[in-house]
């Protein structure tokens, strides 16, 4: 605490003892003329004396905030008094004339203090409707004990303080927005618009509530506090999650919110992004906590909340543009973005970062390389922002690492050409788009869709793979049981917070068996129809509008929605293996530390099945193999494809046929 702090501190105290002082006065004054004394029990005591201060003093303030009059001021000072001078108690028994009144009371001070009013009964009165006092339940409203608000009391002291109630909803809003972290040009402007909105408001009307809608919860923190601090006020985070479903305790929470917004000129950022728009209790609740509230509120939302209780003024938070992220990477590499030659382009092109994540990736790259000489920074950020980026989709979406490279994958020559033309027209996207102009005026369509389709077991998601890994981008594989929902909105929510994240990541999406999701739309006969139609629809504007490289894998191409085959660049068909690829398969199935003893592949590639049944062969043969502690032979195989054909069913009979070519084989 500064020393300019510490004596406004001494200072405040002893203007609030003396304003109590003033009201002890009243109360001795009262007491000597009901014994009798000459003394005026309103003697015309002036008003204490206020110090030279710069800064004015608590009292005053909290009375010209909450529109207190002189009575009402009194009143609030006889509670003072209570808790800080212990001879109060005393004379307020000697004031009632009853010993068992040691307490403040309406009845007492309408008998004591001066000009006093009849309107504090009421519960509009401003000590009561700011619950600054509390009136304890007793057999008549006047004679009931009066006593402060705790947290009034600390406020009149200058004690930083909360009400109890809003301590466990209401956490700071801090983010250090001075100097290099200072918000960009579009978000700048944003918080700028507020902060004059509000100004003009102030002149004629209540203040607009404000929407900030986007997904990126950390930008609208920053916006908010930046428009706060323009505006001259501070800021404090509260999320709708913790707003009690009681209409009662919900007015409370709006009323103490309101009492504290005054006290401390602060405005509410009001986290609304884990909202499902189709919980209508949830909406319902944020509708009602700011229909009528006074002070000035900032929602927070993933999309536009269907509020009709109160207008609220949206801003729709954009991402960063490209120009913006790479002044930013500049800015935080400092000197070391010399080092970088088209790195950074490549980096806005696959990564769409906020301000906070450039910083951070920024900072953890070149203590990397100051750590290590031969570490090549653009690798590193690259690396970096792949992480920092990486998307927390673990409920709805599964990340995969693979080993394989493309010399695993058996495919034909022109299937093996259009999966690295995938990997070219991703790659190349900034030099296409941005540096040769390609990507014009457009904001959609600019991402890949790709769609394999073929058989089980012939490549599809294993192609997706080594994609993801030659791009060195993440590879997301989407749990359809988990994104699919039969509750109205829900899927279309899971779906939103899939591409949200994955626009940020820039990671590649794997709809694996994706007929389930992206099936054709049919003939509306029910609700459940026309909805299960809403989500294809709203899935299909959500693909289009993806940046990114999106993977849709089916084994039954007809089943696709054919809008969604218009929006596809690519389309490939994995072919079920002939013999030869089967046998090369087969050849690379075994690592080289498995023990295996005189396979004959050619025979193996008679088998007709699939690549990924070959693997399940082979794997279930080793644990044969091992069990008998032998290397894995032909026997071990021949067992391991009669189970194979059994749980493949429809081909079942093509492997009873091949199984005396096995017969004939060597049993070791």
């Amino acid at each position: 605490m500064t020393s300019t702090a510490i004596d406004w501190y001494k200072a405040n105290y002893q203007y609030l003892m003396t304003s109590v002082n003033r009201v002890y006065r009243h109360l001795e004054c009262y007491i000597s003329q009901k014994q009798n004394q000459t003394t005026d029990p309103n003697p015309n005591l002036p008003p204490p004396e206020t110090p030279n201060s710069a800064i004015p003093f608590a009292l005053d303030i909290l009375c010209t905030q909450f529109g207190l009059s002189a009575c009402d001021r009194d009143i609030l000072l006889l509670c003072v008094g209570m808790e800080l001078d212990p001879d109060f108690p005393s004379l307020c028994r000697q004031a009632s004339g009853d010993s068992q009144i040691n307490y403040p009371t309406l009845s007492l001070a309408l008998s004591v203090l001066p000009n006093i009013s009849l309107s504090v009964l009421g519960r509009q009165s401003p000590l009561q409707y700011w619950q600054l006092i509390e009136i304890a339940p007793g057999v008549t409203l006047t004679q009931s004990p009066l006593r402060i608000d705790s947290r009034i009391l600390c406020y009149l002291l200058g004690e930083p303080s909360i009400d109890a109630q809003l301590d466990e909803r209401v956490k700071p809003l801090d983010l250090g927005l001075t100097g290099e972290l200072a918000l960009p040009p579009s978000h700048q402007q944003i918080a700028q618009i507020i902060a004059s909105a509000w100004s003009e408001s102030t002149l004629t009307s209540k203040l607009p509530i404000i929407e900030l809608s986007g997904s990126d919860l950390t930008t609208k923190r920053r916006i908010a506090a930046e428009a706060t601090t323009l505006f001259g006020c501070s800021i404090r985070r509260m999320s709708a999650t913790v707003l009690p479903s009681e209409s009662t305790q919900l007015h409370q929470l709006r009323r103490l919110w309101e009492r504290e917004a005054i006290l401390t000129n602060c405005v509410l950022f009001l986290e609304c992004d884990s909202l499902n728009m189709g919980d209508t209790l949830g909406v319902s609740l944020i509708s009602q906590f700011i229909a009528e509230i006074s002070t000035p509120v900032i929602l927070s939302s993933q999309q536009r909340l269907p509020v009709t209780e109160r207008s609220l003024t949206t801003y729709d938070i954009p991402k960063l543009t490209p120009q913006e992220q790479r002044s930013l990477f500049f800015t935080y590499l400092a000197d070391k973005g010399s080092e970088l030659n088209g790195e950074v382009n490549r980096l806005i092109a696959q990564f769409n970062l906020s301000q906070s994540a450039i910083h951070s990736v920024c900072t953890q790259a070149i203590h990397q390389v100051n750590r290590n000489d031969h570490t090549n920074l653009g690798t590193t950020l690259w690396n970096t922002s792949r992480h920092q980026a990486r998307p927390r989709l673990d409920a709805l979406a599964q990340r995969i690492e693979t080993p394989m490279t493309w010399d695993d994958l058996i495919l034909p020559e022109s299937q093996l050409k259009t999966l690295k033309e995938i990997v070219a027209h991703t790659r190349q996207r900034a030099k296409v788009y941005q540096d040769w102009g390609m990507g014009g005026k457009q904001s959609r369509g600019l991402g890949l869709t790709a769609l394999f389709y073929g058989q089980s077991g012939t490549g599809k998601t294993t192609a997706a793979e080594i994609i993801a890994k030659e791009l060195h981008l993440d590879l997301y594989r989407i749990d359809l049981s988990a994104v699919v929902s039969k509750y109205i909105g829900e899927t279309e929510k899971n779906l939103a917070q899939i591409f949200d994240a994955a626009e940020v990541g820039g990671v590649v999406l794997l709809f694996d068996e994706a007929d389930s999701l992206f099936a054709k739309r049919g003939q509306v006969k029910d609700a459940r129809d026309r909805y299960a139609n809403q989500e294809v629809s709203y899935l299909l504007q959500r693909l289009e509008n993806y940046q990114g490289l999106a993977i849709l894998t089916t084994n039954l191409r007809d089943s696709i929605d054919s809008a969604f085959e218009r929006r596809l660049r690519f389309v490939l068909e994995f072919p079920f293996p002939d013999a030869i690829q089967r046998e090369q398969i087969w050849r690379r199935v075994f690592p080289k530390s498995t023990p295996t003893r005189r396979l004959n592949f050619e025979k193996l590639a008679r088998l007709a099945v699939s690549g990924g049944s070959i693997h399940n062969i082979a794997l279930a043969a080793a644990f044969l193999a091992a069990e008998a502690s032998e290397p894995v032979g032909m026997k071990h195989l021949l067992a391991a494809a009669q189970t194979e054909g059994i749980k493949m069913q429809n081909e079942l009979q093509r492997l009873t046929l091949l199984k005396s070519l096995f017969l004939t084989l060597p049993r070791s």
